[in-house]
């Protein structure tokens, strides 16, 4: 049986228009602005991310100095002997905290002083620059 007409028959040419170039132009604008815009969201959600990161993880190895200190009445001598037992101590109940934690989410080695500037030990992260001092996301993190 065959097809009626109306079904057969393909539609006439003026409604067969597709989309300009021009038109084809502003979508791509529209969808290279949207992209961009959730970039920046995503890649800067990183950066404060391992930002407070590095809050927490200030405060967090400072509190195992602490612990340290507390156990064999000493400050460590560097963040090293928080991992392995150092010779000559004694009342070392570690290991009080894992390598890894010796870093920031930067991958670079957190600064320990003792004395202190304003106590008995400084731990300091310098933020993402790496660098002393910043603003933002370079600036430094200090256990206070």
């Amino acid at each position: 049986m065959p097809l009626p007409r109306h079904i057969a028959r393909s539609p006439a040419p003026a409604l067969q228009r597709g989309m300009t170039l021009l038109e084809i132009i502003i979508v791509l604008v529209l969808i290279g602005l949207v992209l961009t815009l959730v970039g920046n969201r995503v890649l800067g959600g990183a950066d404060k991310g391992k930002f407070k990161l590095a809050q927490a993880q200030v405060q967090t190895l400072a509190g195992k100095i602490e612990s340290y200190q507390l156990d064999t009445n000493a400050l460590p001598a560097s963040l090293g002997d928080l991992v392995t037992q150092p010779s000559g101590v004694s009342g070392w109940l570690g290991p009080y905290a894992k390598a890894a934690e010796l870093k920031d989410p930067w991958g670079r080695e957190l600064e320990y002083r003792t004395p202190g500037e304003n106590g008995a030990f400084d731990l300091i992260s310098l933020g993402a620059d790496g660098q002393p001092g910043g603003t933002s996301y370079n600036a430094d993190i200090k256990y206070e």
